[in-house]
């Protein structure tokens, strides 16, 4: 009887052996993605479509890219980073935090300005534009001007536009691009900057205007494989940057880049 019960319990131990090693596989194999959060609908569709080929998963963070990289900094398991601008993976790039060599330029976007579907504002982002007026009593939603990345092209493109001044006092700042949009969604904002993409994820907003190209730096969204990076990761970033992703980068109104590009001085 004891000789059967310790055979039992020793086959019990090496199925839960097994068990655990299948899942420590499974675990290793998962790809960790840090993402900005304006690249939600796009990259969870990529995402889905490489899992599918692969059998692999992908499991994605998005939040501003500022958060992603203090996070990153404190040791977050990340495997790739996508920021929404190039100062976030510079900082990246200065912490030790990514593969140098693997950085490249993925994306570009465009910064619009946004309202509720149903707003009857209507506005010309030329230099000296009255954006005041038309926010009247109401509130500019934007990221956080100093942090996230689309609230810092927000600020520099009211500030080449002359307009700055005159709102500064009005803004509604998020912790990301994606929670602005959706102060703008929900009626609480006027008119929210945001990009063009996130503006054609949510059809409660409509653009009301586009900013001009030259208003603020070029938006740019660099990615690279972290030093936490697998060679799972190291696939899917391929991916990322194959023929088969840009359309789906494209279908949301990014433009899709290529060129590897070094830190800038």
């Amino acid at each position: 009887m004891a000789a059967s019960i310790s055979a039992a319990l020793l086959s019990s131990v090496l199925l839960f052996g097994h068990a655990a090693l299948a899942q420590n596989r499974d675990a290793k194999a998962s790809v960790i993605v840090f993402a900005a959060a304006s690249l939600k609908n796009a990259l969870d569709k990529v995402s889905a479509n490489w899992e599918q080929e692969s059998g692999q998963t992908v499991k994605t963070s998005y939040a501003a890219s500022s958060t992603l990289a203090k996070q990153m900094e404190q040791d977050a398991p990340a495997q790739i980073f996508i920021s929404a601008d190039l100062d976030w993976m510079d900082y990246a790039a200065a912490k030790g935090l990514i593969k140098k060599e693997s950085r490249s330029d993925l994306l570009g976007n465009k910064l619009v300005l946004v309202a509720p579907k149903d707003s009857s504002i209507n506005l010309d982002l030329k230099p000296g534009a009255d954006l005041a007026k038309a926010l009247g009593n109401g509130r500019l939603a934007v990221g956080n001007v100093d942090s996230v990345p689309a609230g810092k092209y927000g600020k520099a493109a009211l500030e080449k536009l002359g307009i700055w001044d005159s709102v500064s006092n009005k803004l509604a700042q998020s912790e990301s691009v994606r929670a602005a949009l959706l102060l703008v969604s929900r009626g609480e904002a006027a008119l929210g900057i945001v990009y063009q993409t996130d503006a054609a994820a949510d059809p409660s907003v409509k653009i009301v205007a586009t900013f001009p190209a030259l208003s603020h730096p070029p938006i740019i969204y660099p990615v690279a494989l972290t030093t936490k990076a697998n060679e799972a990761a190291a696939d899917f970033l391929e991916y990322i940057r194959s023929p088969k992703a840009a359309p789906v980068f494209e279908a949301q109104g990014f433009s899709v880049l290529g060129a590897k590009t070094e830190k800038r001085s």
